[in-house]
């Protein structure tokens, strides 16, 4: 078939590299100048399906809102929210049941572990080298921290994850470079967890894309997408171009950018922009850096090292846009890389600070399949665990396309729960 994707992220990328692999022919259709510009760009990189779970849960409204007078709180609010974000606030409640919150976490984890099996068939197959490390390390500042991430390894053990309680000396021994300064109760382990550069693979899965014929074509702004009236397929306007182009099959990958698209067709995809901080530095000194990834979980901070570079990335800010920085949200990052590792990074220059779009539904899974839409089919919706979900919903999505069983049940990712 002929198929155009929509988005260049590395969703988009993982979805083309997929039906490329499947013999379609592959159009990637991106508003940016390059791949892997908007939420793929500077994320934390962490590889951890154990920990992919929704936001929607019990209790974390209130959780939420005891947050919101701390000045270090992982989750913040704009002072100006619009209507749709006070509507997606309200879905997001009304999901924070017990039931709705075990289904939607098991969906979630069951992409997740299939996720990571894809990236690293993927990784394997084409002998892909990208900044990665094996390990991912939850730090505990106190006992209270313990008791409250009690509920996670109630999850994880569920889960079959293979994990490790460790006291302050065994956490000391997986990442030396812990500053002896800041109080460490102990830590959580997770050795088969891992963390790897999102953009650089993406870019790496890109090159390989095209290598199997896939065409990306980048500055393309679509002004519609419409069902062919004459025969099966979808028609994409493109702003620079008087004709509509004609195609069999249209996957919808463009985050936060697929609302203007389904929205004229009646298609409910309601997503909000939840944004997360990135600071990447280069490494001062090698022995005083982190050898893989750790996360604060006072903080809800993961400190990843990505080859010559630390990169820290936290917060979650419902509200705003994505070129004003919120100042408190980024010196909670200094702050926590200064309490674990103080001489790691070189702050003084080649310092990036990013802030990205984190496209959220509100109950937690993305959308994956179909929609009412005749030949249009969606990969969107996946949160902050875009990178971790990735792979497994590129094939998932592939397999519907060519009328194949998917590897996983995808019952909890259909658009229909939101019409």
């Amino acid at each position: 078939m002929k198929i155009a994707v929509i988005g260049a992220g590395i969703i988009g990328i993982t979805t083309a590299w997929e039906l490329a692999a499947d013999g379609h022919d592959v159009t990637v259709l991106e508003r940016r100048s390059a791949a892997a510009e908007e939420s793929s760009f500077a994320n934390a990189g962490v590889v951890a399906p154990g920990y992919v779970t929704p936001w929607a849960a019990p209790g974390m409204p209130w959780k939420v809102l005891r947050h919101l007078a701390n000045r270090y709180a992982p989750v913040k609010i704009g002072a100006l929210l619009s209507a749709s974000d006070m509507a997606w606030i309200a879905r997001w409640w009304r999901a924070c049941t017990p039931a709705r919150y075990q289904a939607a976490r098991a969906s979630l984890q069951k992409l997740a572990f299939y996720s990571r099996e894809r990236l690293h068939a993927i990784t394997a197959d084409l002998q892909l080298e990208y900044d990665r490390s094996d390990g991912y390390m939850v730090l505990l500042r106190a006992e209270s921290d313990r008791k409250l991430i009690q509920p996670s390894l109630d999850v994880l053990k569920e889960a079959g994850v293979a994990f490790h309680e460790l006291d302050e000396k065994g956490a000391r021994r997986i990442e030396p470079a812990l500053s002896a300064d800041t109080g460490l109760f102990g830590a959580i382990h997770l050795p088969q967890d891992e963390v790897g550069n999102c953009r650089q693979f993406a870019l790496l899965l890109k090159s390989e894309c095209q290598r199997a014929g896939v065409v990306f074509e980048f500055n393309k702004a679509i002004t519609h997408v419409r069902p062919v009236t004459t025969h099966t397929g979808v028609a994409v306007k493109l702003a620079d171009e008087p004709v509509a182009r004609a195609f069999n099959a249209v996957v919808v990958c463009a985050g936060l950018g697929a609302s203007d698209l389904l929205k004229p067709l009646g298609v409910k995809v309601p997503m909000a922009a939840v944004y997360g901080y990135s600071v990447s530095a280069p490494i001062r000194e090698p022995i005083d850096a982190p050898l893989s990834a750790v996360m604060d979980e006072r903080y809800k901070v993961a400190i990843s090292r990505m080859g010559q570079r630390v990169r820290v990335a936290g917060s979650a800010e419902l509200g705003g846009r994505a070129d004003q920085h919120r100042n408190s949200s980024i010196q909670t990052l200094y702050k926590v890389l200064q309490d674990w590792f103080p001489g790691a990074a070189i702050q003084s220059s080649g310092v990036q600070i990013w802030k990205g779009a984190r496209p959220m539904l509100p109950d937690g899974p993305p959308v994956i399949g179909p929609c009412a839409v005749p030949g249009l089919w969606l990969n969107l919706g996946h949160g902050s665990s875009g990178w971790a979900l990735s792979c497994g919903s590129a094939r998932a999505l592939a397999d519907l396309i060519g009328s194949q069983t998917a590897a996983i049940d995808l019952s909890g990712f259909g658009q229909s729960r939101f019409a």
